[in-house]
């Protein structure tokens, strides 16, 4: 069978870039590219930290699911989603993502798995995600840089359609790390069934 997939074309070449604007959070650049056809183009990016970000599942047995309810600027609310946070100077993920859910959640993991690394709009964005399974969790409470605490929320596994349908989860990573983690979790339980 013939593959639907052509072979990737070779990324267009940089010919300038130059800072539009930069905060303490954002750095806005503009990017003149030219295509391999010829064509040439300015684009703008929101450059990222060049670390990335954490975004943790935190499991606290096998049937239950810790969340957190925090306020968004972005939103201008308080949303439902998964612990989270940068990458530290001189951390990996996991090491990060232990950091957050102990000042998130007051919780360490002595097991963490990386599920995947996400980007968001990443035409316009340069950021990854790191999306973190975090079991066999214990209380180890560490202080955070949080301007409020956190309201811990628990949920059942068993709930999931419920906890979907939720008005106040709408973060896209939350939503496709929680996915990834009933996938998993499926086969874990199939493949354990299995004689």
């Amino acid at each position: 069978m013939e593959s639907r997939f052509k072979p990737m074309p070779e990324p267009p070449k940089i010919l300038q870039r130059q800072t539009l604007a930069r905060s303490r959070l954002f750095h806005i650049e503009a990017v003149d590219l030219r295509f391999s056809n010829g064509e040439q183009r300015q684009y703008e990016r929101l450059l990222g930290g060049s670390r990335g970000s954490v975004l943790v599942v935190p499991l606290l047995d096998d049937e239950t699911l810790l969340l957190i309810r925090e306020y968004a600027t972005g939103s201008d609310d308080y949303q439902l989603g998964l612990p989270k946070g940068r990458i530290e100077e001189g951390e990996d993920p996991l090491q990060a993502a232990d950091r957050e859910i102990r000042e998130e959640i007051g919780y360490g993991a002595r097991r963490l798995q990386l599920l995947r690394t996400l980007t968001i709009a990443p035409a316009y964005i340069q950021h990854q995600t790191h999306v973190i399974l975090a079991r066999e969790l214990f209380a180890d409470p560490q202080p955070g840089d949080e301007p409020e605490p956190i309201e811990l929320v628990p949920w059942k596994l068993a709930d999931w359609d419920r906890l979907l349908a939720q008005p106040d989860l709408t973060e896209a990573r939350s939503i496709a790390a929680l996915y990834m983690t009933r996938e998993l979790l499926a086969i874990h339980h199939t493949s354990r069934k299995e004689p």
